[in-house]
């Protein structure tokens, strides 16, 4: 039995989406697939349609039962979605896992511990990660034999993958557990110069680490996901089901039977080689901030990053906010939200400049706002706003609170 943990902090990049279609595409490749949701957002249930009301028990009351005496076994909240296909849901009460295990012993075991009593009845089992660090994250992570972290091919796209690497480390640092982590690139446009740079530079520097197949970006979807259905039910013949289906068939490929004469890199070598990569890889946005004196020594990634907070993202001043992102290849970039009722048309951004820089300023209220952009038709979260929070479609919508 494989497990795989798929893994991002950042909001935005598709996580959900690959977990659910991921788990599909195997099953539809004749593997008996289990997708664990521990998420407390629970949007893997919403996106296959899992009623709600109707899920008595989730993958909470297995975890904290562990460390009490009641006993809820796995099988008894598992929901069958489709021919080789199994969904344990997730609950908001997985929130309050943490706090509950506070100073137990073991408790970053407890998911590795109930899957080794399934050794067996799956051949796959395919686990939604929360979109932070914490107790759910490390049970994952300790559970799982591979990680599969998806990367938006959008600007600075090892953001997210860059803080995931801090969770890695402190995992090999505290258990010593070797796992193989894998680079999988995600909503995809061929049309934009900026996605295919980006695609290029992390192939370049990730080499076997990076995932051959390419998620690209597909309405349908999206699509599947607002009727609740993976993709491979939804539209079986669109090119989303395709991507997904040949993902699905790399990860097949490399099944431990396929690959027993391969070396194990140890988690402490993998991280060096991904971080000397990630390293080099943001050395590459100089193009798109501003190129160094030559002979200069590369500037470290925090203070890249200071730059790009200083020039783009939210802010707010003199009773207004202002809204700045860097789209070089865009035609049009629209603004939607609460603030505007989610019409984009009545928001557009205005081109500051002729190096890729849009902005809009609002007089908005006191409040808390949802938002996202609208780029070249294609909805989705700020990338320079790391505050996030799930929508009923399984993605992200940036959020800004006005003072």
């Amino acid at each position: 039995m494989r497990t795989i943990a798929i893994i991002n902090q950042k909001g935005g990049c598709g996580k959900t989406t690959v977990v659910i279609n991921l788990a599909a595409s195997l099953a539809q490749h004749d593997r008996r697939t289990l997708l664990i949701d521990i998420d407390p957002q629970s949007h893997c249930a919403v996106g296959l349609a899992v009623p709600e009301d109707q899920i008595e028990r989730n993958i909470y009351d297995v975890l904290i039962s562990a460390f009490s005496d009641s006993k809820t076994d796995l099988k008894s909240i598992i929901w069958q979605i489709a021919q080789h296909f199994d969904l344990a849901p997730s609950g908001i009460e997985l929130a309050a896992l943490e706090p509950q295990l506070a100073g137990q012993d073991h408790r970053e075991e407890c998911l590795k511990n109930v899957l080794q009593e399934q050794a067996g009845h799956y051949d796959y089992v395919v686990i939604d990660c929360p979109p932070s660090v914490g107790l759910l994250t490390f049970n994952a992570l300790r559970a799982a034999d591979e990680v599969i972290i998806p990367v938006e091919t959008g600007y600075f796209a090892l953001h997210g993958l860059a803080k995931q690497l801090e969770t890695l480390t402190v995992l090999r640092e505290q258990c010593r557990q070797e796992i193989c982590f894998r680079v999988l690139a995600t909503m995809y446009d061929v049309r934009t110069k900026l996605a295919r740079e980006v695609l290029n530079e992390l192939r370049k520097h990730y080499g076997p680490e990076m995932f051959q197949s390419v998620i690209n970006f597909n309405t349908k979807l999206k699509e599947a996901a607002s009727f609740g259905q993976a993709i491979t039910e939804y539209d079986p013949a669109s090119k989303g089901m395709r991507d997904f289906m040949a993902l699905a068939q790399e990860i097949i490929q490399t099944e431990p039977a396929q690959k027993e004469q391969e070396r194990i890199v140890s988690v402490e070598d993998q991280l060096k080689a991904i971080s000397k990569s990630a390293d080099e890889l943001l050395s590459e946005s100089k193009k798109l901030i501003g190129a160094k004196p030559a002979g200069s020594r590369p500037r470290p990634a925090a203070s890249i990053q200071e730059k790009i907070d200083t020039l783009y993202g939210v802010r707010q001043n003199q009773g207004q906010v202002e809204f700045v992102a860097l789209y070089p290849s865009a035609t049009s970039v629209q603004l939607a939200g609460d603030f505007n009722n989610w019409e984009p048309e009545q928001t557009p951004l205005a081109p500051a400049g002729d190096n890729g820089r849009w902005n809009v300023r609002l007089p908005l209220p006191t409040g808390r706002y949802h938002y996202r952009y609208v780029v070249d038709g294609r909805w989705q979260p700020d990338p320079y706003n790391e505050c996030t929070e799930p929508n009923p479609f399984g993605e992200y919508n940036s959020v800004v609170e006005v003072k």
